[in-house]
């Protein structure tokens, strides 16, 4: 049966860095079929919300989601519920896209560009699997009140609430097991587990799914001490797992390990392998309608999409060869070009990638 692909470029630079992981994706020539949509301020726009219900429904049909990005300044007098990032959390929560997997490489060509030493992120290959559908983002209750009690009562106090049931550890966990399984046997848990109650049942959960992991070792660690030992001592890790708040925070800091968040794809799945893929950077209005942003995270967030969701790896494999190539020769965008070489335009990456397929 032919695979259909929903497509939502969203805001900023989404529709640009889209673009190019389109023109990718017609030169492979694969029977899929491809579906556009609204997501974020563009659907707000159109339709007063930032998913709407005809681009839910789209989206139900398809096997996979390709995401761009969504945000910009304009919105960020609106409500909280019409703002464009909330099409983000409405997509994860509406297709139980509960484990999201970061992969952090960093290329032989670009170890000089980490902020880093080279020789302490030179073939660095680590995945975070951050729980994505639990935690303070989604907990209740929460909101802005007079403060009942504490050192001053009555001062308006804003709350939110951090919570996590067995069943969504245990799940985030078996994910985590497996994906160690695939890789070097080693799972890092990070939680903070010394002081909130919902990290000692993380890692008391996480302890009990171990047992059926005889194979896979599993260490704690609290989340301040992985966040030192990232930059410290990066390839101590392979695989980490954590939750939803934590998991956010040192994403987006191995990121920069590799040197640069333009680099880094990402994959949300459910159960049965649906999966919403997108760079982890955001819709950068600054930038936008300049050509100058790096497709490269996209594009590689595409590869993902056919490891995981369309079960082709060797499509997956071919896109990856094909940009370790490009910044072989050194071929880059501004946010990654430290060489004497002129930067590329977003458009002039795509041809490049697609000169290398």
């Amino acid at each position: 049966m032919q695979k259909k692909i929903a497509v939502l470029a969203g805001d900023g630079i989404g529709p640009e860095i889209m673009r190019q992981a389109l023109k990718v994706l017609r030169y492979l020539n694969l029977d899929l079929q491809i579906e556009e949509g609204l997501v974020g301020g563009a659907a707000y726009q159109v339709f007063g919300h930032p998913l709407p219900k005809k681009t839910l429904d789209m989206v139900s049909t398809c096997d996979a989601i390709l995401f761009g990005a969504v945000g910009d300044w304009q919105y960020d007098a609106l409500p909280r519920e019409l703002r464009p990032e909330q099409a983000i959390l409405g997509l994860r929560k509406a297709f139980g896209l509960y484990a999201n997997l970061r992969p952090a490489v960093c290329y032989s060509a670009l170890a000089s560009s980490s902020t880093l030493k080279p020789e302490l992120i030179s073939n660095l290959n680590l995945l975070i699997i951050r729980e994505l559908t639990g935690d303070v983002y989604f907990g209740t209750p929460r909101g802005l009140r007079p403060s009942p009690d504490g050192e001053f009562p009555g001062a308006q106090e804003g709350f939110d609430t951090m919570r996590y049931s067995q069943p969504e550890i245990a799940r985030i966990a078996h994910t985590a097991f497996k994906a160690a399984r695939l890789r070097k046997n080693q799972l890092t848990s990070v939680d903070k587990a010394n002081v909130l109650e919902s990290s000692g049942l993380w890692r008391s959960v996480m302890s009990e799914i171990a047992l059926q992991y005889p194979d896979v070792a599993l260490n704690h660690i609290y989340v301040d001490n992985a966040a030192m030992q990232l930059v410290k001592n990066p390839r101590s890790f392979d695989v980490i797992v954590t939750g939803n708040l934590f998991g956010d925070i040192l994403s987006d800091l191995a990121s920069m390990l590799t040197g640069s968040i333009g680099m880094l794809p990402s994959a949300s799945l459910n159960q049965h392998s649906f999966g919403l893929y997108e760079p982890i950077h955001g819709s950068a209005p600054d930038i936008a309608n300049k050509n100058i942003a790096n497709p490269l995270a996209t594009i590689l967030s595409m590869a993902l999409m056919f490891r995981y969701s369309l079960a082709m790896d060797e499509v997956a494999v071919r896109i990856e060869k094909a940009v370790n190539q490009v910044l072989a020769k050194n071929i880059r965008t501004v946010d990654i070009n430290n060489t004497a070489h002129p930067s590329v335009s977003t458009e002039e990456m795509g041809d490049a990638v697609v000169a290398h397929l």
